[in-house]
């Protein structure tokens, strides 16, 4: 073995020996420096920050930013598990709902103000809200918030904040009776119901308005039923003489109702007015000399007018409830259609079409004309706030023109737009086809065809149109499908459809008041039942079906000697669609 040199001998030793040293050092208790005299002594390490805000929460005083939270010490307990901060965290989750600051990522706001800006979102944002935290829950299921949105969606609109506890709730529930009644209306699921007639009368007319129907008679009577009540026995209506005397009174020619009022024209020129809160007895009586071709009522107030011969009259109460005659108005030739202006202010508005000419009739002012084209006849008017649609049908030397509907601007008198350029078919009331024109494009969104016959009366809402035909057929289309749902056959033309989200009004109106060949008397109810028309009430309520489609006559106390003219309904006495 070879000998080491002494030069490299002596640094393995030294460090032999520091490495000892340290080794030592290592395995010695460490000793802490004894704390000078001058020197403060140390802070004890910082607590979590949920606790830090519990206990300012407890004080009285919340921080203005929120700090971010240290990180958890290895001898501390994890959420959930027992410690020293349990009791100040279960306090701040008791008083969440005592707190004014909400906090919004690293600020804290206002109640009031975190209120405003929730306000912006919808459902499924509140909703979203709601899981972020106890707080947020809180605040996005405010009484406030849900009250807003379920009035924006068009339910409980006359109700205020304090009438429910729960407006979420209260909004899940009319959400969902709307889809049970949209399931029902297209699966044909209610009760149907025969309006009370008169033994020997014919009908004449029937209008509605918000469940009330009023129909008119051969007889002279006119009659009003409830239908959100289920009241079937209706009132008869007394009716002024005409100038031959108390005798028998002509036929009632038009009905017309709206949320007040009910009006009756007869054959003779009587035109009667009720107030639907005073009585049975009319609160104004006018008369013309000759029968009348139109007769309108204002949908939303008390204003009238009648056409009779070459002259169109208005009618209104004034500030003291006295009725007057602010304008009366002599054109060319004989007026076809009659309509008031809705939400008018002042004296009433008319636009009334008199075959190829069509008037703007203002009261205190000169009547003007808004559309005449020789040869095109106007066909069917319906009239909204500031505009007026009215269809024309081309013959004679016009060949070439098409079957259009015009749209003018009752402010400008001008023509907005023109649609429905059909060369065959006639896109008015004698069509045989049901059309959906969108005015933004101009032409026709979808076309339905099932009547045989022209079509006489329609009604649309945001999904489904309801037509009814001359041939007697009622029938329910689905819009985006273009798609008949079902149909109803009666006897008479379908002069007359109303419709809301739970109910359907339908008229069947004889053409022949008193039929030639036959003669209709109390005591023949067969031949009475083939002409006297007839008015079916649907209800698509659930919550109705299991006691309200019992016929009104197994309702009744079967005293009324007319009973007989439910022979053939008793035979199935529940009569469900």
């Amino acid at each position: 073995m070879a000998a080491v040199p002494a030069e490299r001998e002596r640094p393995r030793r030294r460090e032999e020996r520091a490495g000892g040293a340290k080794r030592r050092r290592r395995d010695e208790p460490s000793e802490e420096p004894p704390e000078r005299p001058g020197e403060s002594p140390r802070e004890p390490p910082a607590e979590p920050g949920y606790l830090a805000l519990a206990r300012g929460l407890l004080a009285g005083s919340a921080p203005a930013r929120r700090s971010p939270a240290p990180a958890r010490p290895a001898g501390e307990p994890a959420a959930g598990e027992p410690g020293d901060g349990d009791d100040l965290l279960g306090q701040l989750i008791r008083d969440l709902n005592e707190i004014n600051e909400v906090p919004f990522f690293d600020v804290q706001l206002p109640y009031e103000l975190a209120l405003k800006i929730f306000q912006y979102l919808g459902k499924a944002e509140l909703g979203r809200c709601a899981q972020v935290s106890r707080t947020w829950k809180i605040l996005a299921e405010d009484e406030v918030l849900w009250y807003r949105l379920c009035q924006e969606e068009g339910y409980l609109l006359d109700t205020s904040i304090s009438d429910h506890s729960c407006w979420k709730l209260a909004l899940k529930n009319c959400r969902a009776r709307e889809h049970m009644l949209k399931t029902n209306w297209k699966n044909r699921v209610g009760a149907v119901s025969q309006l009370h007639y008169e033994p020997g009368r014919v009908l004449c007319d029937v209008h509605c308005c918000d469940g009330v129907v009023m129909a008119g008679y051969s007889s002279g009577e006119v009659k009003l039923w409830d239908t959100r009540t289920w009241d079937y026995r209706a009132p008869v209506l007394a009716a002024v003489p005409g100038p031959e005397g108390a005798g028998a009174l002509p036929h009632v020619s038009f009905v017309r109702i709206n949320s007040s009022l009910a009006v009756a024209a007869h054959e003779d020129g009587t035109v009667s007015v009720w107030s639907l809160l005073l009585g049975q007895e009319p609160i104004h009586h006018f008369q013309h000399n000759q029968h009348l071709q139109a007769l309108a009522l204002a949908p939303g107030g008390a204003a009238v007018a009648t056409a009779s011969g070459f002259q169109v009259r208005l009618e209104s109460p004034d500030d003291r409830g006295f009725w007057q005659t602010p304008g009366t108005f002599e054109i060319q030739k004989l007026v076809n259609f009659l309509n008031l202006v809705p939400d008018v202010p002042g004296s009433p508005v008319a636009v009334a079409a008199a075959e190829d000419i069509v008037y703007l009739l203002k009261a205190e002012a000169p009547g003007r004309i808004l559309h005449s084209v020789y040869g095109q006849p106007v066909t069917c008017l319906d009239v909204a706030a500031h505009e007026a649609a009215f269809g024309i049908k081309t013959f004679g030397w016009l060949l070439n023109e098409p079957n259009q509907i015009l749209l003018y601007n009752l402010e400008t008198n001008q023509c907005v737009t023109k649609v429905g350029n059909s060369m065959g078919d006639f896109s008015c009331n004698k069509d045989r086809r049901v059309r959906v024109f969108d005015l933004r494009q101009g032409e026709a969104v979808c076309c339905m065809q099932g009547h045989q016959l022209g079509v006489c009366s329609l009604q649309m809402d945001e999904w489904k149109v309801v037509s009814g035909g001359e041939e007697g057929l009622l029938c329910v289309w689905d819009q985006r499908m273009a798609a008949k749902l079902w149909e109803m056959h009666a006897r008479h033309p379908v002069r007359r459809v109303w419709f809301d989200s739970h109910s359907l009004i339908t008229a069947n109106i004889p053409e022949e008041k008193n039929p030639r060949g036959s003669s209709i008397t109390e005591d023949d109810p067969s031949l009475h039942r083939k002409y006297r028309g007839v008015i079916y009430s649907y209800d698509f309520s659930v919550d109705q079906l299991a006691v309200d489609s019992v016929l009104p006559i197994c309702r009744s106390s079967y005293d009324e000697v007319s009973g007989y003219s439910y022979n053939i309904g008793l035979a199935v006495p529940y009569d469900s669609i």
